[in-house]
This record gives C-alpha cells, structure tokens and sequence, in this order.
C-alpha cells in the first residue's frame, strides 16, 4: 500500500507552524463537501432527538446497589465504558431468554413490555442510563424491536435441510441477541454524533481511497469495507454492531418491517449471518484498517468539538471552519483526551491484573485441580503460588510499560485535522491493492520465523511452568492462559495509541510486538473459540444476575411501600 499528495490549495499552505494559530482575527477556509454535510447532519440530528415524554424513574437506593454491581462486573469484564452498556443489554436478554439458550422452546405468551421495561431500568439502576430522562414512551419501541428479533429465532430459516447442529443453534441464538443489544441500545441512546462521525470518516477515507486495478471493487462494495475498517478504528465496535449497521442498510425498513418483509428475515438472516466472515474477513481489510487507523483520532477529535456545541449546533460549522477556533479546541480536546487516556490506561492496566488474578481461582478450582487429581497429581502450597502469580505478573509487566504518545504528536494532529476539515489545503490518498503482489520467498522465510518465536515463546512459558513442578495438565492450561493474556495486552497497546496519526515505533516497540504478536494471535483464536462454547459463562449470568434482579426489584418496591406509607402521616 503506498499513499500519494495531491495539491489542491498553495504550496504554502502549511508556512506557519501548525500548533499556532493564524495572526489575522479570522482564518476562514472552507469545509470539504463531507465536513459540511457532518455539520448539518448532526444539527438535524438532535433537533429530531428532542422529545418530549414520560420520563422513567428508578429508585436511588436499588440503584446504588446495581451500580455497585455494575462495578464489580467492570472487574471481571474489564470492558471499555462505550461497550458496558450494550454488554449489561446482552446479560440481560441472555437472562431473560434463558429458556431458549437452554434449548427449550420461547413461551409464545411472553410478555414482551414487562421484557422491554426491564431492560430499561436494568440500565438506569446500573447508571448506564441516566434517571429521569428516558421516556417511557421508548419502552414501546424497544418492545417493538424485541418482538421483531423473537420471530426471527421462532421462524429462522437455515439454508440446509439437515438438522442444524446444536452449537449452530445456540451460536445464531447468540448473534440474535447481539443484533437486538445493538438496536436496544440505539433506541435508548440515539447517538446523534457517533452515526454522523462514521459516515464523514466513510465518506471522507472512501473519496481518498483508490483501489487498485481500476474497477475491480465497485464504489458500494469499497465504502462497505471502508466502513466496517471505521468502526473498528473509530469506536472500538464490534463485528456485530457492524453487522447490524449493514443489515439496515441493507434493509431500509428493518426498524418497522411489513409482516412479508419479517418473514424474509426469518430466511434472509440467517443466511447472512453464514456468510458474514466473508464481508467482515476481506483480503484488503488491513490495509484499510491501517489506513483507518492513522486518521481516526482526527475524528475522534471533532467528535469532542461536536460535543461542545450540542446545545448550540448551528455554531459548529463557523468554529470548524476557522482555524484559530479550530487549532484552540482541538488542542484543549487533544490534552484533555492525553489526560484521560493516562488515567484509563491505568485503569485498564488495574482491572485488567485483577481479572487475570480472579479467574485464576475459579479456573484453578474448577479446571486445574480437577483435571490433576485425574491425572493422580497435585498442587503444593509453592506450585499454587506459582500458578497464581505468574500469569497476573505477566498482564502487569505488559501492561505496565505501555505509554501514551509522545509530546510532538499534537503537532501532527493539528496539520492532519487542517488536511480532512479544509477543502483548500492538500489532500492525502491512498492506493489499496486488492491483488497485492508479494515475494513468495520473503513470505516463506516471514512466516517461518513469525512460526518459530510463536513457538519457541509457547515453549519457554511452558518451560518455566515445568520448572516450577506444576501438573502436566496445568503447565499446558496456563501456557495458554498465558497467551491470552498477550491478546489482551495486544488489545490494551492498541488503545493507547488512540490519538496518535502514524505508525511510528521504536525499536523496543518492535522487539516487543516481535515476541508478542505471535503468542497473542494464539489467544485471539482461544478467546473467539470460548465465546463459540461459553455456554458456562450464559448459565452463570443466569444463575448469579436473576437473583440479583429480584433483589433489586424488591429495594425498590419497598422502598416505593415505605414512600407511600409515609404519605399517609399528615
């Protein structure tokens, strides 16, 4: 992939020092065709969102409860804020649909309401959604949607006539679900800004893009591709939220389907959600996630532009448009975000030890001793303090040398935003070769040392776990456990490179990713594969959340009986 500059505007375009703002009392450029459109949008936007009704209230003292709930299971999740909420959603109807997860068939009498209230109070008691401010009015929707995502899973249609594997079942069970926490969500939220910042990033790196040969991709299939590489850089977003968006996109009445069109979702569906890795899995998906992932933080930047002017949005495109508002609101997002992301690198590199450091003890108990008394082995107290310390050691030592970027980044972020917000400065493209030619011994000799250190890592970790005189089965466990953790490491560097606009490293940065990158795609495929099985983790959601549920329901309602007796002393 190779990248080209093509001027648009004067060559002196960028005389002046990027960081400081012109000497004239208004440096006004005009906004590309995109940046435009983004301010028009997003003023439409939330003047549409602005609707009256009856606002939901949940009790104060339940919801202290469930948030301290909620904070337990950001231990153990361990999840990015902007994926909690959606999470809570699924716990939520995975509890509620237990019965159809188990295998046995949905009560054709649910009431759908009762479901859909639930839901939303689920998430106000949690503090995921704000008290007093969710219409009540919402809850029929979200019942309208949740009505329209159980006919699919009634009436779905798999394209063989043989018998669908019970793991099949229960995986499109799953991504149901998902879809239904992607629609719920949006719902209740509406997220005016992150729908608008994903189209003008499409839009924009689509315009930019050129794909070569000529016409081998056509301009729909490009912006699709484009698109999927944007949520995934953008927001962190999940294939199945991407898979949502495409669906309506797809299917322009898929928020209020005809009876014909519902039943063609009962056939459709599944047959997309078969060939979904195709779409998602695309040969030239690196190279457009690289791309993407360079210029995101530009977006990510206006996007905290945006959010300053939400209560007065017909003032955003003057501010864009001029470059001293610009490079001063920028540069304050810019520190504030550098601030944040210290304090939640930090966060993570804490929640992130302690989950390590929690699961050990329910897989050493449920997994590791079991497996070793079958094997006539055991664990000394040394060998124990071994299996314990050493994975959480491991997520500590990666986590910790993690830093933010460097102080002259600010510097690339400020001419990289001048080049996408103004249609008079020089524009950036960028050639992606859907047939890229390679060396076939470069690759050979490529993959046989990327194999070797994948190997020869495994290999040590696994030595130091024999050493320390663990059972055979959990020197193979915990190898492997160790390589998970290395994903989500992996997962934690990425974050912290959120604002950066290159792909700079250093050489110990490349040391690093050398010996990392190989373990950590070993604990990718084992952390995707335990999502496909993790029918234990549907079960203990169950057995641990309804209780809780029931608790929560009962603080309130006798704190509710308590308000009215006292209404009754006068």
């Amino acid at each position: 992939m190779s990248d080209t500059n093509q001027h648009t505007g004067s060559d002196n375009a960028h005389a002046e020092p990027a960081v400081h703002p012109s000497d004239n009392d208004s440096d006004v450029h005009p906004l590309t065709p995109q940046l435009q459109q983004l301010t028009e949008a997003f003023e439409r936007g939330l003047k549409d969102s602005k609707k009256t009704g009856t606002p939901i209230h949940v009790d104060e003292i339940a919801s202290r409860i469930a948030k301290f709930y909620e904070m337990v299971r950001k231990v153990v999740d361990w999840k990015e804020d902007n994926v909690l909420r959606r999470s809570a959603i699924e716990r939520s109807l995975k509890r509620t649909l237990f019965g159809k997860l188990s295998g046995v068939s949905i009560n054709p009498h649910i009431d759908t309401y009762r479901v859909a209230f639930s839901i939303t109070a689920d998430l106000i008691r949690g503090g995921h959604l704000p008290n007093d401010e969710i219409s009540q009015e919402n809850v029929l929707i979200v019942e309208t949607a949740l009505k329209k995502y159980l006919y699919i899973l009634e009436h779905a249609q798999f394209p063989s006539s043989e018998i669908i594997p019970l793991k099949q079942k229960f995986n499109f069970t799953t991504f149901v679900i998902e879809l239904a926490s992607c629609e719920i969500e949006e719902i209740l939220v509406n997220p005016v800004k992150e729908h608008v910042l994903l189209e003008t990033m499409t839009d924009i790196l689509s315009d930019r893009i050129h794909i070569i040969p000529e016409g081998s991709m056509t301009h729909d299939e490009k912006k699709t591709h484009v698109y999927i590489a944007t949520c995934r850089t953008l927001f962190d977003l999940d294939d199945h939220f991407i898979l949502y968006e495409l669906i309506k996109y797809t299917y322009p009445e898929w928020s209020n389907p005809s009876p014909d069109l519902l039943a063609r979702f009962a056939i459709e569906i599944p047959k997309l959600w078969i060939e979904s890795p195709n779409v998602l899995e695309h040969h030239i998906s690196r190279q457009l996630h690289t791309i993407a992932e360079r210029v995101d933080s530009i977006f990510m930047l206006i996007g905290d532009v945006m959010d300053k002017y939400k209560d007065s949005p017909h003032k955003l495109a003057r501010v864009l448009s001029d470059k001293t508002q610009l490079t001063a609101a920028i540069t304050e997002s810019y520190n504030r975000r550098f601030l944040s992301l210290k304090s939640r690198l930090i966060k993570l590199a804490i929640f992130s030890t302690l989950s390590v450091f929690l699961s050990n003890w329910v897989t050493f108990f449920i997994v590791e001793v079991p497996l070793a008394s079958i094997f006539y082995e055991g664990f000394s107290f040394i060998t124990a303090v071994v299996d314990f310390a050493i994975p959480t050691l491991v997520m500590l030592a990666l986590v910790s040398i993690i830093r933010p970027p460097p102080a002259k980044n600010l510097d690339r972020v400020l001419r990289a935003s001048y080049q996408f917000l103004y249609d008079d400065e020089k524009k950036k493209l960028y050639d992606v070769y859907v047939n890229k030619r390679k060396n076939k011994l470069f690759t050979v000799i490529m993959t046989t040392l990327y194999l070797i250190t994948m190997m020869a890592v495994l290999w040590g970790v696994g030595f130091v776990f024999y050493i320390a005189k663990l059972p055979i089965t959990s020197v193979i466990f915990d190898t492997l456990t160790i390589a998970i953790t290395f994903f989500a490491a992996v997962l934690i560097r990425n974050k912290s490179k959120e604002l950066s606009v290159d792909d700079q490293m250093s050489v110990s940065e490349f040391l690093l990713d050398m010996v990392s990158v190989p373990i950590a795609r070993i604990g990718s495929i084992l952390a995707n594969k335990w999502k496909e099985y993790n029918v234990i983790a549907i079960l203990f959601t169950f057995l641990i959340e309804t209780p809780m549920v029931v608790i929560f329901d009962f603080i309130e309602n006798w704190s509710q009986y308590i308000k009215e007796r006292r209404s009754e002393l006068h």
